[in-house]
């Protein structure tokens, strides 16, 4: 079936095509450039919805277009203009009444359980006996935890937050600050996540569960460090990485402070490099209404610093491995994300969003690979050991 346009009434002056048909025409005119693949995409979209998505897809076009250059509208931030597409649809399906709530937590953005999650994964995976597997059920254990504590971190944040994420344009939409939940009512959903998550650290032995529970003066703190240091990310790094001492003790029953400490700093160093990318979003808005971070105290130093923190994070990692005998798949996994990590600070333009948010999220990959290493390195040390025992056997025959 062909698609030809009706012809105008030029005697009248008017276009008596179909709307669908005038909206397509309205929304390719506006366009040049790159910004005509835009425009050509809502008015396909527009075509074929009809009425009901006709108006929501012309305003995304027009937001889009800034003079024909393709950029996207700097009235949304990253993290409101790029979440992770399975996770918002989640939350998007989910009663309405309950939507706030869930983004209130971030389940829509999930890098942040994922970051706070992983140094418990490579805890745990540590911890675990020569040839064997980490435990999974702890893995689950803790990936219930790091769900709920982020939510709970994220609503403290915004509590404390609200007024100035209202001068923000990427925290306008939060629901505190939008007001789409009352500060009460953030209050009462804050007490539920704290209830879950002590269940959950209830599951742990009695070492840990003091562990744990120190942690929460750090989660209630570090929100507001940006108002009175340079230095929130450092905050936020030794908050976010008490999991690589809680997964150890969960485990063994108390910590190795030569395995569990150098653990923990390379974490801190981890976050001091990933939400220092991060912060160079809203440097801008932060210097406007007071607020403090290591973007802002870095400026153009920017990835002096993060490669002084890469080697410093490299170096307690490999020193980790050499304390509890690692083997070559961890230290593979080492020299993988050093070559990640040096890629990312060397291509990173800290004066585009955009940019930032895509290297920010990358530091999954990161964990993930060094959690990879952990497992293989310690299933090679199996083979290692049955190597050394023919050793000896052989050595006792003869």
């Amino acid at each position: 079936m062909s698609l030809r346009m009706p012809a105008c009434d030029r005697t009248l002056g008017n276009d008596v095509r179909p709307p669908r048909v005038r909206a397509l025409r309205s929304a390719m005119l506006g366009a040049s450039g790159t910004g005509l693949v835009r425009a050509l995409r809502a008015g396909t979209q527009v075509w074929l919805w009809g009425s009901r998505g006709r108006s929501l897809t012309l305003l995304h076009a027009a937001r889009g277009l800034h003079a024909g250059d393709g950029r996207p509208s700097a009235g949304r931030g990253p993290l409101e203009r790029r979440p992770s597409l399975p996770a918002a649809a989640i939350v998007n399906s989910a009663p309405r009444p309950l939507q706030p709530y869930l983004r209130l937590m971030r389940l829509d953005k999930p890098i942040g359980t994922w970051l706070l999650y992983l140094p418990c994964t490579w805890s745990i995976g540590l911890a675990a006996e020569p040839g064997c597997f980490p435990d999974w059920y702890m893995l689950s254990l803790f990936g219930t935890g790091a769900v709920l504590m982020r939510g709970a971190g994220c609503t403290i944040n915004d509590m404390w937050d609200q007024d100035y994420d209202k001068k923000v344009k990427r925290t306008a939409s939060r629901p505190i600050a939008a007001g789409d939940i009352s500060t009460f009512q953030s209050f009462v959903f804050l007490g539920g996540q704290l209830t879950l998550a002590l269940g959950v650290l209830l599951c742990l032995n009695y070492y840990s569960i003091a562990l744990g529970a120190a942690s929460l003066l750090l989660v209630i703190t570090y929100p507001l460090m940006k108002r009175i240091t340079y230095w929130p990310q450092l905050a936020l790094g030794l908050t976010f990485n008490w999991g690589a001492l809680l997964g150890w003790s969960a485990v063994k029953g108390s910590c190795d402070p030569s395995v569990c400490l150098p653990l923990y700093f390379s974490g801190i160093m981890w976050t001091l490099i990933y939400d220092t990318i991060y912060a160079h979003q809203d440097k801008r808005d932060d210097a406007l209404i007071g607020l403090k971070s290591t973007a802002l105290l870095f400026r153009e130093d920017t990835k002096q610093w993060l490669s002084g923190f890469t080697v410093a994070m490299l170096g307690a990692l490999s020193l980790v491995g050499v304390n509890i005998g690692q083997t070559v798949p961890y230290y593979t996994a080492l020299a993988a994300v050093g070559a990640h990590l040096a890629h990312q600070i060397y291509t990173l333009d800290i004066h585009r969003p955009e940019d930032c948010w895509d290297k920010f999220t990358s530091n999954r990959t990161i964990g993930l690979i060094i959690f990879l290493g952990i497992v293989l390195g310690n299933l090679w040390k199996e083979k290692e050991t049955d190597k050394t025992k023919k050793k000896i056997d052989n050595r006792l025959e003869n």
